[in-house]
């Protein structure tokens, strides 16, 4: 649909100075809708020509301000061709805009992402954990210092972030701030997402992440093994905290539930699934996707002996958790009292679920998938490919299925 657009100049008599003088207007339609401004151009009205729209005679006077005229009509169409060009809105308030001179309000990095953070920190418990607002705090930190060590500025203005302010921004986290690969790409990641902001409110109109490419390698996930899971459990620590810390570590190892769910896990969430047992039914903080787990007699084992525990019971708990940073510091001592040399922490309780406890003792992928509450079976698949004794273990029923196959004299001799 065509835009239609005219152009009018004339003499506003209701704005007449004090000399009687009127000033010159300029009137602006687009579609419909008007524009209407001063030129602060006054002249005396029996030298207006209403007809043409411009001042009479040749005087001086006269060839200035048609000269002004002729220049203000020049550079509305010269608007025209550009916002044909650009493909730019053909609304009255972009002709006022670049016409009047008028400039957006400048954006600026920091109050933006600031901005995000603060609107995650708000939902923290209802769409967010604690620790997604920390490492976007994380993430701002470094931008911040970024800023100061390539720019020497505390901000920069949003649509002077280009390609190369994001491969220097990689740089920085690789080298100055010594980041390892999966962590860089990580704070890479959080950054896009505020870039990605700037482009949904159209205050940015290119991806400086157009040509940008990362890759996050693969970490070898730690696990424990059918023997380090039963030194946990018959180790005898004599000591009340680690002995419930051990616990609630074991829970997970044969839950797969991560430390936030188990935290967040009440007696409401078990129930009678469609085996006529008991069940967890919960949802994971992180996906906000449905787990539902059979409950293992070691798991029921657990649950019922912190049953009635203070801390369960005041603060509706199923289990009486520490924070994650008391779990992980107490792991790294059962860790040392149990001659296990890994790196221990809550979330390796996970790893073991899906692999020692489940994958390992023949539970299929699809099921394992389903309990760990993962959107994709491709995130399970990597627990898979560490399972070397599951390799080798189905390659011995292979074995045995082709051993009394009689081998010919052709394969057993070279010609």
């Amino acid at each position: 649909m065509k835009t239609k657009t005219t152009l009018h100049f004339y003499a506003k008599s209701t704005k007449s100075n004090s000399l009687g003088l009127f000033p010159i207007y300029v009137r602006l339609t687009v579609d419909g809708k008007r524009l209407e401004y001063s030129t602060k151009k006054f002249i005396d009205p029996a030298k207006w020509s209403s007809n043409t729209s411009r001042m009479k005679g040749n005087s001086e006077e006269a060839r200035s301000i048609n000269s002004l005229l002729d220049f203000i009509k020049n550079k509305i169409n010269e608007i025209q061709y550009e916002l044909l060009k650009d493909g730019a809105s053909f609304t009255i308030e972009e002709f006022k805009n670049r016409l009047l001179g008028t400039k957006e309000r400048t954006r600026t990095l920091i109050p933006i992402f600031q901005d995000h953070n603060n609107k995650i920190k708000a939902l923290i418990g209802k769409e967010y954990a604690s620790g997604t607002f920390e490492r976007y705090e994380t993430s701002l930190k470094h931008t911040k210092d970024f800023l100061l060590w390539k720019y020497n500025v505390s901000d920069v203005d949003i649509i002077k972030i280009d390609h190369a302010f994001i491969t220097d921004f990689e740089f920085y986290l690789r080298s100055v701030r010594n980041c390892a690969n999966n962590t860089a790409v990580k704070y890479i990641k959080n950054f896009n997402k505020i870039i990605k902001i700037c482009l949904a409110n159209h205050w940015i109109e290119r991806n400086p992440f157009a040509n940008y490419k990362s890759k996050v390698k693969e970490v070898e996930r730690v696990y424990l093994s059918d023997d380090e899971i039963q030194e946990i459990i018959n180790k005898d620590f004599g000591i009340d905290r680690l002995s419930l810390v051990r616990d609630i570590f074991l829970f997970s190892c044969f839950t797969g539930l991560a430390y936030i769910d188990v935290k967040n896990l009440t007696k409401s969430h078990i129930s009678h699934g469609i085996d006529g047992e008991k069940w967890i039914f919960t949802h994971r903080q992180k996906t906000e996707s449905a787990s539902k787990i059979p409950i293992l007699p070691v798991t029921q084992m657990i649950i019922e002996k912190y049953e009635n525990h203070p801390q369960s019971i005041n603060e509706d708990r199923l289990l009486p958790i520490l924070s994650n940073q008391k779990m992980n510091a107490y792991l790294k001592e059962i860790a040392t009292v149990c001659k296990i040399n890994k790196e221990l922490t809550f979330h390796i309780a996970r790893h073991t679920f899906a692999t020692t406890i489940t994958l390992t003792n023949g539970v299929p992928i699809e099921s394992v998938s389903k309990m760990l509450g993962h959107k994709n079976l491709r995130t399970t698949q990597h627990y898979a490919k560490v399972l070397d004794k599951k390799v080798g273990e189905d390659m011995k029923i292979l074995k045995d299925k082709f051993s009394n196959i009689t081998i010919g004299e052709n394969l057993k001799s070279v010609n």
